[in-house]
């Protein structure tokens, strides 16, 4: 194999590292206010859930700092190990891991919880940026892409067992990634079906609980305030409604009290009614910026491993707030999907900013733009 290129250190983008900077700290400030209050009724400790998310920041910004500074091609090598390693994980973790409304997704490591699944997003980006990148022929001919698309399939199978949620997000990196390098348009068109009857059938036949959230959004008038089925849904969107323009204030949230998981898959809400229209717009034009900076790398890159990288974390990052947002205003259905950088969540947060950290590994040899 011949040897890498010299590739001349030349920039660093600023912009995508202050978003992410900006994100992370917001979200601090957000889980204390969204927690603060609950935690000091259950635990004796207002700060227990910041201080927890703090410490898998800073663990998050050391893993940025390393992919940063280490060469990026260098990892492609272990590329197929980490998917492996990914893959063996979650099926671990279906018979070892915490369980939690009836799924087991994490493992106990002293402590922490660890999500298997959330490093297994990195993986497949990993993995599939490397086998697009090291072959020129890899996705000429609708047959290859589907082997491409097939070798992804046993971690989106096995997440899927206990997280529906993250096996769609995966699946949606693949397509994108794929989509990205290749010119088989018509291919592309049957994965859209195969995914539609594939969700369809999981859905229906997977677990009980799933089918009961579909009914409950396309038919919450079926159900009263209190049930279970609606009542996350209701009290956020309680929330987001009583905000207004400029919000209550921050801190002033009385929705965070009642809304399940107001620190997690719901903290938009709180952002909406604690900082109102103005302060939502300004999260989300934050993630654009974010997300147009990734699209700059990627477009920018000296190679296809460091482009097809950052097609793959703009993707993650993309869906999730896509999924969340969607959620949190009952668009699509009750589903759980955190807010990258801003959600209560260790393994997601320091995942999330290794990401970051190879994006801006490739970033380093672009030409200033």
């Amino acid at each position: 194999m011949a040897k890498d290129k010299h590739f001349k250190i030349q920039y660093f983008d600023f912009g995508l590292f202050i978003c992410v900077v900006m994100l992370v700290a917001f979200g601090l400030v957000m889980i204390y206010s969204a927690s603060a209050y609950n935690a000091t009724l259950r635990f004796g400790d207002g700060l227990l859930y910041v201080r927890k998310q703090l410490i898998s920041a800073i663990i998050g910004f050391m893993g940025m700092v390393f992919f940063t500074v280490f060469d990026y091609r260098k990892w492609r090598h272990f590329a197929l190990p980490f998917y492996v390693l990914s893959v063996i994980l979650c099926v671990l973790v279906i018979f070892t891991g915490k369980s939690e409304n009836g799924s087991a997704r994490w493992f106990s490591v002293g402590g922490m919880s660890v999500q298997p699944s959330e490093f297994a997003k990195v993986a497949v980006i990993f993995f599939l940026a490397v086998l697009i990148s090291k072959s020129e022929g890899a996705l000429k001919g609708s047959e290859n892409v589907l082997k491409v698309f097939g070798m992804v399939l046993p971690v989106v199978a096995v997440v899927a067992y206990a997280n529906l949620s993250t096996a769609i997000i995966i699946l949606g990196i693949t397509y994108v990634m794929l989509f990205v390098g290749s010119r088989e348009t018509r291919v592309f068109l049957t994965f859209i079906l195969i995914a539609v009857i594939g969700m369809l059938g999981i859905l229906a036949f997977g677990a009980g609980y799933r089918m009961t959230r579909i009914q409950a959004w396309l038919h919450p008038e079926n159900y009263s305030n209190t049930d279970q089925a609606v009542y996350q849904t209701v009290q956020a969107l309680y929330a987001i409604g009583s905000g207004g323009l400029f919000g209550k204030g921050l801190g002033e949230s009385f929705q965070k009290n009642f809304v399940p998981e107001a620190k997690n898959d719901m903290i938009f809400s709180i952002i909406c009614e604690e900082l109102g229209l103005f302060g939502a717009i300004c999260v989300i034009v934050l993630y654009l910026i974010l997300i147009w900076r990734l699209m700059v790398v990627a477009i920018n890159a000296k190679d296809k491993l460091g482009s097809f990288i950052c097609v793959g974390v703009m993707t993650h990052v993309a869906l999730q707030v896509i999924f969340n947002l969607a959620v949190v205003t009952n668009t699509m259905p009750n589903t759980g999907v955190t807010l990258p950088f801003i959600s209560y969540g260790g393994t997601a947060v320091i995942v999330l900013l290794s990401e970051i950290g190879l994006a801006l590994g490739v970033s380093k040899y672009i030409e200033p733009v």
